[in-house]
This record gives structure tokens, sequence and C-alpha cells, in this order.
């Protein structure tokens, strides 16, 4: 089991196609910088893009209306607390300017065995024990990789993000991976990193201990 190297990719970032979503796949996909994109009636394509959008901790932004927003405690945020439930939201929300999702039935399923692993984490914003909002993503080493997050009332997807990166700073993560620009993930302190000194984060962090990330915690507003 084998991948090209990341450098070897399209200019467009696509990597290789083919292969399956085993956990031991996935796990050497992501300890490289590379994960899977695809859709529906699609083979499964690998990318690793030659501009990387990242977001280091310690940068974090928090602007004035939602720190109001965590201040007042507007919602609640626990991890790992329903993992299937927010991927199975992120799979059918709407998404403006996408007539489908790449969060396929066997995604999904790829996944929840990670999960189950220890390696795929989620987020999960609440408002009156409703589910409103999250985020999930895989977890090695000191870096963690985001893969989607959805959001059904104001700002709730940016509260549980806030809220999320704050603690995993205070565990010593290193490197949020945000894959590609996004204008939401930017306003946030997300950057554009080329994928050199990607690499080099990867090479320094993705072979020490685990983030030891709990499940069932809720973030208070410390953690914000």
């Amino acid at each position: 089991m084998y991948f090209p190297h990341p450098l070897l990719a399209r200019e467009d970032g696509l990597l290789a196609i083919g292969g399956d979503l085993s956990t031991e796949r996935l796990k050497l996909a992501y300890s490289f910088g590379i994960f899977p994109w695809y859709g529906d009636n699609e083979p499964i394509m690998w990318w690793s893009p030659r501009e990387r959008f990242v977001l280091f901790p310690e940068k974090i932004k928090t602007s004035k209306s939602m720190r109001n927003y965590i201040n007042r405690k507007v919602y609640t945020v626990t991890v790992n607390q329903s993992f299937g439930n927010v991927i199975s939201h992120c799979r059918t929300i709407k998404r403006e300017g996408q007539s489908g999702t790449w969060i396929t039935s066997e995604v999904k399923q790829s996944y929840m065995k990670l999960h189950k692993k220890g390696l795929a984490h989620s987020v999960e914003v609440w408002n009156d024990n409703q589910l409103v909002g999250g985020l999930y993503g895989v977890c090695l080493g000191k870096i963690f990789f985001g893969e989607s997050m959805f959001s059904y009332q104001p700002n709730a997807s940016k509260y549980g993000f806030i809220s999320f990166v704050n603690y995993l700073k205070k565990l010593g993560c290193q490197v949020v991976d945000c894959q590609i620009y996004s204008e939401h993930l930017s306003s946030l302190g997300a950057e554009t990193y080329s994928n050199i000194n990607f690499f080099r984060d990867l090479k320094n962090n993705i072979f020490e201990e685990n983030l030891k990330i709990e499940s069932g915690i809720v973030l208070t507003s410390e953690e914000s």
C-alpha cells in the first residue's frame, strides 16, 4: 500500500485515483497530507494541493460579534458526543453552488470506523438540546485535519470551530489543516501555506503522540 509522492500531484492537486477507504489507507494518506475527495459514481480520487489552506491555532480570530456570542453562551459545544449525526448533517446540508456532496455512504462508513479507532473526531454545537451545527476531522500527531462543517443557525459552525481550536491550542496542536481556501475559514484566521512548508510541519509533528482529544466533554467559555 503506497501513494505517489505528494509533490507529484497535478497542478489542480489531483495525486492518485483508485484504491479503497480502509482505515489503514486513510491513515497513511493523512500522514502524507493526502485526502480523498470525489462524488457519487466517481472513482476514489486523492488530492494534495500545491498550496494548502491552514490555521495556526495561536492565530485564531474571534470577531467582536462572535465574542459577544461566546460571552453570552448562546450555544453549548461538545466533543465526540454525536459523530454519526455530525457527519450525516455535513453530508446532507444544502451548500450554495454545490449540487451534491463528496460525503458518500462509503465515505461516511469509513470515517465512522476512523472515529471508533479514536482518529476521527466530531464537534457538536447545541441550542436547547438541538444539534444546530458542528464539524469533524482527523487527528494524527499534533495536526488536526478538518474535513467538513455544517450550520443551521447563525454562526453555529463558527462558534464550534473557535471553541474547538482554542481547545486544540491548549492540547498543543500545531496546525489545523483546512485543505483548500474558503472565505468562511479565512475570516477565522486560516491562511494560504506552501506545500513545502506544510510537508515540513507534517514531518515534525505527525509522528508525535496523538493529541488527547477527550470524548463527551463540554467546551466551556474558558476554552473559548
